[in-house]
């Protein structure tokens, strides 16, 4: 029995060994890059908050159509992650207070993403390059299963230079997905903070993951990998396109995404994928705790005494201001102005039959005052066992029910 192997994979390879001769590599490039700059430029837009860096990155992105060779593409790309990155520099990077005297004080903030160490993101100083270089890996890793899967050769880039310690065309590949990875990255190192216990550092300074940190973090690696998936098959397409004799089959096979299969059925839309939430922890022991909640109950007990210290500390020093001075004078006047105004003989006249038929069967519902009459007195009216209020009493109700908005 003789076997047939499928031309597909070889008609690929030999499409994008071709590539670079022919031009389509210069253009597929093009495509990807824009579409990280996009992806950047909309990351610093909305996350970081920075438009300046992001119409830069913009005006780079509107620049690759420009570029006449591969280097120039480089070089434009470079400009947009010297600005990209630059929006990084002074991010805060969250410890719990219980880890914060262990942290070395360029553990706190993002810095440079280039490392002091090797002049390139390689070997990071700082947890949260450390967590970028991790996934980065991740990502270059499905990259390459990718790229296998479709019949294309991981090592033959496209725009990256074929060297032996790396695959070029996964580095192509994850390209588009980057931002991504960075999204994720920047959306835990500003909501949640990250433990001491995660990392350790070398002799050399070189910030790496703890083992448990690391599986943690490898569970995204589906992600990725559903995400390199379409950009992967874009690029298969687009080499396919230069083959001047293509077999019965317009296009390759979908082998990651299934796009022809659910085509077929009449399903267009790829299942969208996020990765999976970092674990909530403490702010002040670091704790695991439940989505919504900042401390655990130890801790949530510590700081709610302390900040309830500090509020009253807080009303302390405003209550001694000179506006709150100012307000308690004008209301004291304006009390003893009513106080000397007050004259008795204008008070209207109350009988017996009055106050028994109309004020003492409406105290009986409403909470009067204790300031303008004694609670004990208040107590005796209630109970009917006064045989008459005295004419200061009665005065002093008929005052109560005003301020209650009753009338009679």
């Amino acid at each position: 029995m003789v076997l047939h192997r499928p031309v597909e994979p070889a008609r690929l390879r030999r499409a994008q060994a071709l590539a670079k001769g022919n031009g389509i590599s210069l253009e597929i490039s093009k495509g990807l890059i824009r579409q990280k700059l996009s992806a950047q430029a909309q990351l610093a837009r909305e996350k970081l908050k920075d438009s300046k860096v992001a119409d830069l990155i913009a005006a780079n992105q509107a620049a690759v159509g420009e570029a006449q060779t591969i280097e120039a593409l480089r070089l434009t790309e470079s400009r947009a992650a010297h600005a990209y990155w630059s929006a990084w520099r002074d991010l805060q990077v969250m410890f719990p207070k219980k880890d914060l005297s262990r942290v070395p004080d360029h553990w706190q903030r993002f810095g440079a993403r280039i490392s002091p160490l090797t002049g390139s993101p390689r070997l990071s100083v700082n947890p949260p390059n450390a967590m970028l270089n991790y996934l980065y890996a991740l990502l270059e890793s499905e990259s390459r299963l990718s790229a296998a899967a479709l019949g294309l050769d991981p090592g033959i880039g496209l725009m990256h230079v074929d060297t032996d310690a790396r695959d070029s065309l996964a580095c192509d590949l994850m390209e588009a997905v980057r931002p991504l990875v960075d999204a994720y990255v920047l959306d835990w190192i500003s909501r949640e903070p990250i433990r001491r216990e995660w990392f350790f550092e070398q002799r050399d300074g070189n910030c790496r993951l703890m083992a448990p940190f690391a599986v943690r973090l490898a569970e995204t690696a589906p992600t990725w990998g559903r995400a390199v998936a379409p950009i992967a098959e874009w690029v298969s397409r687009e080499l396919w396109s230069t083959i001047k004799k293509p077999t019965r089959s317009q296009a390759p096979a979908t082998r990651l995404t299934q796009t022809h299969k659910r085509e077929a059925k009449g399903v267009v839309d790829v299942p969208a994928s996020t990765p999976p939430k970092p674990t909530r922890i403490c702010l002040g022991c670091g704790a695991p705790i439940i989505y919504g909640k900042n401390f655990c109950s130890s801790c949530g007990v510590i700081v709610a005494r302390d900040e309830l210290i500090k509020s009253a500390k807080r009303g302390r020093i405003v209550a001694q201001s000179s506006e709150a001075q100012a307000r308690r004078t004008e209301t004291q006047r304006r009390n003893a102005n009513a106080q000397l105004t007050w004259e008795k003989s204008g008070q209207p006249k109350i009988s017996d039959e009055v106050y028994r038929d109309e004020i003492q069967p409406r105290l009986a519902d409403v909470t009067i005052p204790t300031h303008n009459v004694g609670a004990e007195r208040v107590r005796v009216i209630r109970c009917g066992h006064s045989q008459r209020a005295t004419e200061t009493t009665c005065t002093a109700l008929v005052d109560t029910c005003a301020a209650c908005g009753l009338s009679f």
